[in-house]
Order: structure tokens, then C-alpha cells, then sequence
């Protein structure tokens, strides 16, 4: 007997076009008609039954519901008496059976056919995109799941106007549909607009995007570089065709443009900024996109006419669209995704708009900046609140084309010195005397500054440091020794691994990002012999010590860790530690805010905490790290921002914490001396003690704390200097 999987036969279907979920192909074997199964558009679906001789009858037949059993026998009849391979026969049973079994799930699935647009949608961006995620939540408002596959252009085009799809995404402009498509509502999509050098001066009218034929006349002595073949707005061939020159790529426009030989170049904003990122970073600061865009350019979905529920998915798509972006939804999503909305500020107070990582300790000072607002009525607040490795993105995108997006970023102490030199960064000096700048803990201080001056402002410090369960390890009859080596540390996972109950025995960042998991491997890497390059900048991550690093860090987290690693970064291993399902946690200090709070963390009175481990080197296996606040050259809000960074940053803020949220959580960057007058409570001074190697002093300066023990805190007189363990 041939024993088949039914993911493979599903696979090799698939591989093979045979449509099955759902089923609008006809299914024959050698000429021979199996069934002609058409897509139902309701839970009840219209089907051909199948007769004993394995021919389709004449009439549609009945309910699925009601003759499921019967069409079924007759499928397995039909089967039977078919002479083909049994492989082959398998896979058409298996699809008929598929679509005959009664499911609402078919017709509850949207299939939509993508192209690739970055940033706005992508098969290997966040998320896949605002555009995705945008029309996966519209959809779900009805109840629809959304199947996006990604495909060249001509092919998504091709699957919807025959109607192999429900729709193609994105139809860019009213005007780029077909009569085989039916286009959604607009919703934000492309930025049509110029670039140019930031030092040139260029005649530009406010309202540009009203009147573009006009601000084109105005500009038409200069040379405007545009792309080969692109289909461009009539006004473009209207205006300026006497001064066009084309080229056969974006980046070669770009590097025209730097080097003087157009005035200008005509390109989407998005696609001009992640070009200088990662295909031109010197250019980045040199050039200035004009803002409005002229041709701001939106997105449709096209549905597929030939699909018989296209007017019902329309219909459905664009009412909740216009709910979505009514409540706000629709902002809040581009935002998301560092995407700028095409709104302006009311009223007439300033609005500072924040670029932030989405991780708890900056939620709590989204939350806590009400009271800045409420003493600071001049002054409003707009959060973007962005993942990580997107807002690294944007931050980049937004000061390559001096967009003006942020008026305050989340930065890091990696590029804080590198983006303060090329100027692109406010400095921050003369800061009030009250803000106490000499109590800014000094190795925290440096990485934010370049030549002693500060670009940014911490909001807090962390290293890292091995959270456990103390539950568990008594109950294995464990002990986490005081200074754990990487063998303990695999060791112990393996004993605690225990999958069936729901926990694993250790959990590392897995999701790809330098921020991510290579904020784990780096000191790995280190403690085990390795460095990135030699004293002649040679690159060394092939070396043993590198390979030792990378086989136990996989071994770790392949035999002891998540089955979805790779998808989970900070905040999904934090909450997966906080939710009691791993044993062993190594990862960054400043999480013991959450860890030992009871009202977020279900093992707060189970956290025991020790060292980082080490390797076959005891040198760098910690590492240093400031979230800080800085204010870009770009935006025109300074002042108003600089009173902002001056609030979030000082101890007053970390005392507010403290107070409403617990001490535990009190954000560590300064040492501590309390207000006066101020009702409370005192918490140990950080101080600083410098690590000695064979009697002599090192330059390398450790934080330390005055509770080292690895007892369960109070999340309210726990102080914060625990989590500022560093090297």
C-alpha cells in the first residue's frame, strides 16, 4: 500500500495549479471529466455531483449540507474507476473530497494576488506592509481571512482579470485599472514628487499638489531627471517635456543628481529615501525632498469582476474602509509602519511628533506624558509607536530626504555619536542646572556624545543579565551557580525543558534584526574568543570562535527554545518569560520592570536573576545599551522638542515612575538623590566601581548594585539599580 501524507499530496496539487479551496477548476485524468466544482459565494455552495459512472449529470445539484454523504460516495466511486496512477488519482479524490465536505472556511477566505511595492507592501517586509495589514483588518471587519500571494505585476494583473483570484493589490491611481477590475475606495498610497539638492533653492508653491501643471511650468529651465518607460501623470507630459532626461534606473538618477547633472528628479518619496539608505547612505542629509509631493498618488484594490461576489466584497471593503479611517484606524496603521499621514495639526499649540519602539518602558512614558501636556498647553503630543527594526528604517528614510517627519526620535548609543558628527543631530548643550547633568551615569554619557558633547538624552541604560525560574529549579533540585558559564546555561535548559507543560528551557531573541538576535549572538561571540574585525579591519566572523558562538546559540534555541524563534524578538521572548513558559531568559536588565510586577508578569514572585553567562573568555559578555531622546536638524519644532527631552529624561520623571508604576520599573540613566520636599521613597544611590584584572585598574567602569541577591523583589521598594548592570 502507498501511504501518502495529506500535506504532501496537498503540496504537490498545488505545485501542479490544481486549485482546491476554493475549487473553480475543472479536475479530469486523461481527458476524463471528474467534476466541474464552481466556487460557492455562501456557506451553501452549488456543486456538480459526481454519478456511479464518474461523469458529471446534467443539473447543478443540491446543498452541500443536505447531500454531503451522497456526493462523497459518488467521488469515491468515480475514484475507483479511474485507471490512472494511484498518486495521481489520490491527489483528484483528495481535492473533490476538499471541495464536496461541507466547510464555510472556503468561502470565507479572500484570495488577493500582491506586487511588490516597498515600503508599502512587500513579501518580505513587516508585517508584508501597511497596504497588507491595512486590507487584512478592512476585510476582517466582515469576517473574511485574507490569502495575499506576491507575484511580478503582469502576473497579479493576469490572475485577476481572468478571475484565478478575488483581487489585485495595489492598483496605483483611478486611471490604472482595467474593465476586467473593479476598484476599491482610495486609501494612501504613492508620493510622486521631486528631489533636490539640499543647498539649491528652488521656486516651490505651498499648494503644489493643487496645481502641479503650474509649479512644473515654473520649474521647466531646469533639467528633470525621470525613469525610462514610467507611466507618468499627463501633467508631467504637459509641462516640462523640453527638459526631461531619462535613465534607466532610480539610482542612476540619484547619483546624477548628486553629482550636478540634473536640477531635479522626479520620484516617489519612500522609494527615493530607502535607495540612500541602503544603496547611497553618503548621501544621506544632502537631499531634500519637496514638500507637498506633487502627484500624491493613492491605492485601490482591484477586484476581479469575473468573481461572482466581487460587488459584495467591494461593497463590504469600502464601508469598512471609510469606518477605519473615521475612527482614526487607518493614521494610527500607516503611522505603525513609520509612514506618514497627510494630515495637519489644529488649534494652535505645537505638535511634537515622537518616533518611539514599541517596548513597555516607553508605553509608560506615552502614558506618563499627559502631565507634560497638561503643563506644557502650548505644546501637544503626536506618538508613533514602531517596532524596532522599522523605526531604525524610518528614522534613516526621514533624515535622507530631510522629510521633517520627527520632531523627537528614539535613538540608540550605537548611532547617537555617528549621526551627531555628520550633524544631523541637535546638540544638546546648556542644559538647566536642575536637570543635573553630572549625575548621568559616565559610560552612559559617552556613548551618547561625540567629541564630549551630547547629542541625546537617556531615558534609560540597561546591560544584560540571565533571568530563571526559581519555582523550577528548586523543583528539579536545580541551583543557578552565582557566575554561570554558556555549559550551565545548556545544561540546566536541558534538565528544565519541558514542552509538554508548556515550557522551554531557555529563550534567546530569534527574529533577524542587529537589534534582535544580534544583540544576543554579539556577546556570545565575544565571550567565546570572537571580535568582528582584526586591528586591521579585517573581518573575522569565520573564525572558530564565531563558529562555536553560532552552533550553541542555534543549539540552544533548536533543542531548548520556541518552535517559532525565529518570529519572536524582545518584546514576544519577554512576554513569552513574563507568561511562564520558559525556564531560562538572557536578555536585557531593564525587563525586570515588567518581570517583577505582579500585575503584568505571572512569575513576579518566582524571577531569580544572575550575571550574563560566560564563555571560554570572561571579557564582554554583557552588553551596554541607551534608549535616549534626540532631536533631529530637520525639524522645525526644537525649542518645543528640547523642553520635552528635558522632562522625559530628568529625575523628576524616573520619580513619577517610581511612584505610579513601581520602583522596579524607574527608568536608570542618573544616579538618585531625591527631591526635597518631595514625599518619596528613597531608593540606594547608584555607584560606580571600576573591574581590576591581575591587580590592575581598567578603564572598563561597572555599575553595581546594592541588592545583588537573587531573592523576589517588592515591584515597589525593589530598586531600579538592578537593572543597570553593565560593564
Amino acid at each position: 500500500m502507498l501511504a501518502l501524507r495529506l500535506e504532501d499530496v496537498i503540496a504537490e496539487g498545488a505545485a501542479a495549479d490544481m486549485r482546491i479551496a476554493p475549487c473553480t477548476k475543472l479536475i479530469s485524468v486523461q481527458g476524463r471529466t471528474v467534476g466541474d466544482i464552481p466556487t460557492g459565494s455562501a456557506r451553501e455552495s452549488t456543486v456538480v455531483s459526481l454519478d456511479d459512472r464518474g461523469k458529471p449529470p446534467h443539473k447543478p445539484g443540491f446543498s452541500m449540507h443536505a447531500t454531503a454523504k451522497y456526493k462523497l460516495f459518488n467521488a469515491l466511486l468515480a475514484l475507483k474507476q479511474l485507471q490512472a496512477d494511484l498518486k495521481d488519482a489520490l491527489k483528484i479524490g483528495l481535492a473533490a473530497l476538499l471541495c464536496l465536505v461541507p466547510s464555510a472556511r472556503a468561502a470565507d477566505v479572500v484570495r488577493l494576488a500582491a506586487v511588490d511595492m516597498p515600503p508599502y507592501l512587500g513579501a518580505h517586509i513587516e508585517r508584508q506592509g501597511y497596504a497588507v495589514e491595512l486590507v487584512r483588518r478592512v476585510l476582517a471587519q466582515s469576517g473574511l481571512e485574507v490569502e495575499i500571494r506576491f507575484y511580478p505585476p503582469a502576473r497579479a494583473l493576469a490572475l485577476a482579470e481572468s478571475g484565478k483570484v478575488d483581487g489585485v493589490l495595489p492598483i496605483v491611481g483611478a486611471n490604472a485599472g482595467s474593465r476586467m477590475l473593479q476598484l476599491s475606495a482610495p486609501f494612501p498610497g504613492l508620493n510622486l514628487g521631486l528631489l533636490k539638492r539640499r543647498q539649491d533653492i528652488v521656486p516651490y508653491p505651498e499648494d503644489a499638489d493643487r496645481r502641479p501643471t503650474v509649479a512644473l511650468r515654473d520649474l521647466a529651465t531646469l533639467r528633470i531627471g525621470m525613469l525610462k518607460g514610467a507611466k507618468l501623470p499627463a501633467e508631467v507630459n504637459a509641462a516640462v517635456s523640453p527638459t526631461r532626461e531619462y535613465v534607466a534606473s532610480d539610482l542612476q538618477n540619484l547619483d546624477k543628481l548628486a553629482l550636478g547633472r540634473i536640477d531635479l528628479m522626479l520620484v516617489n518619496k519612500y522609494r527615493a529615501s530607502d535607495l540612500m539608505v541602503l544603496h547611497r547612505p553618503h548621501l544621506i542629509g544632502q537631499l531634500e525632498f519637496l514638500d507637498p509631493a506633487l502627484f500624491p498618488t493613492p491605492f485601490h484594490v482591484g477586484w476581479a469582476t469575473q468573481s461572482p461576489r466581487h460587488k459584495a466584497l467591494a461593497a463590504a471593503f469600502d464601508q469598512a474602509l471609510a469606518a477605519m479611517a473615521a475612527a482614526g484606524e487607518l493614521r494610527e496603521i500607516l503611522f505603525s509602519h513609520g509612514l506618514r499621514a497627510n494630515d495637519t495639526a489644529s488649534g494652535h499649540a505645537a505638535r511634537l511628533t515622537i518616533g518611539t519602539v514599541n517596548n513597555p518602558d516607553m508605553l509608560v512614558m506615552k502614558r506618563l506624558s499627559a502631565e507634560f501636556e497638561r503643563a506644557n498647553p502650548d505644546i501637544t503630543l503626536d506618538w508613533r509607536v514602531i517596532d524596532e527594526t522599522v523605526l531604525r528604517t524610518r528614522l534613516m528614510t526621514d533624515l535622507a530626504i530631510a522629510d521633517g517627519q520627527f520632531d523627537i526620535m528614539t535613538i540608540g548609543s550605537y548611532e547617537t555619536p555617528l549621526w551627531g558628527q555628520r550633524g544631523w543631530l541637535e546638540p544638546l548643550t546648556d542644559l538647566p542646572a536642575d536637570y543635573q547633568e553630572a549625575d548621568l551615569l559616565a559610560s552612559v554619557r559617552a556613548s551618547l556624545s561625540h567629541d564630549g558633547t551630547l547629542y541625546a538624552l537617556p531615558f534609560y541604560a540597561e546591560s544584560s543579565m540571565t533571568y530563571y525560574r526559581r519555582d523550577l529549579f528548586e523543583r528539579a533540585g536545580l541551583t543557578m551557580p552565582a557566575r554561570p558559564t554558556y555549559a550551565d546555561i545548556e545544561r540546566l535548559a536541558s534538565a528544565l525543558d519541558d514542552p509538554g507543560a508548556g515550557v522551554r528551557g531557555v529563550c534567546l531573541r530569534g527574529k533577524i534584526g542587529w537589534g534582535e538576535s544580534v544583540a544576543v549572538i554579539a556577546p556570545m561571540v565575544n565571550t567565546h574568543g570572537g571580535r568582528w574585525f582584526d586591528e586591521h579591519w579585517q573581518p573575522e566572523v569565520d573564525t572558530p570562535a564565531w563558529q562555536r558562538a553560532i552552533e550553541l546559540y542555534v543549539r540552544l534555541l533548536q533543542r531548548h527554545g520556541p518552535s517559532d524563534a525565529s518570529e519572536r524578538g524582545y518584546r514576544e521572548t519577554l512576554q513569552l518569560f513574563a507568561d511562564g513558559h520558559c525556564a531560562i531568559w538572557i536578555d536585557a536588565t531593564v525587563a525586570a520592570g515588567l518581570l517583577y510586577d505582579p500585575q503584568q508578569s505571572k512569575v513576579a514572585a518566582q524571577v531569580g536573576h544572575a550575571p550574563a553567562p560566560v564563555g571560554s573568555v570572561e571579557l564582554g559578555e554583557h552588553w551596554l545599551w541607551s534608549w535616549a531622546l534626540a532631536i533631529p536638524a530637520t525639524s522645525t519644532r526644537k525649542a518645543h522638542a528640547r523642553r520635552f527631552l528635558e522632562w522625559a529624561t530628568s529625575q523628576t520623571y524616573a520619580e513619577r515612575v517610581g511612584e505610579q508604576v513601581g520602583w522596579v520599573a524607574a527608568p536608570p540613566a542618573h544616579g538618585y538623590r531625591p527631591t526635597p520636599g518631595r514625599n518619596t521613597k528613597p531608593r540606594p544611590p547608584l555607584r560606580t566601581s571600576c573591574w581590576h584584572r591581575s591587580g590592575t585598574p581598567t578603564t572598563r567602569c561597572q555599575a553595581v548594585t546594592t541588592a545583588a541577591s537573587s531573592s523576589s523583589p517588592s515591584p515597589n521598594s525593589r530598586p531600579s539599580d538592578m537593572r543597570s548592570r553593565w560593564r
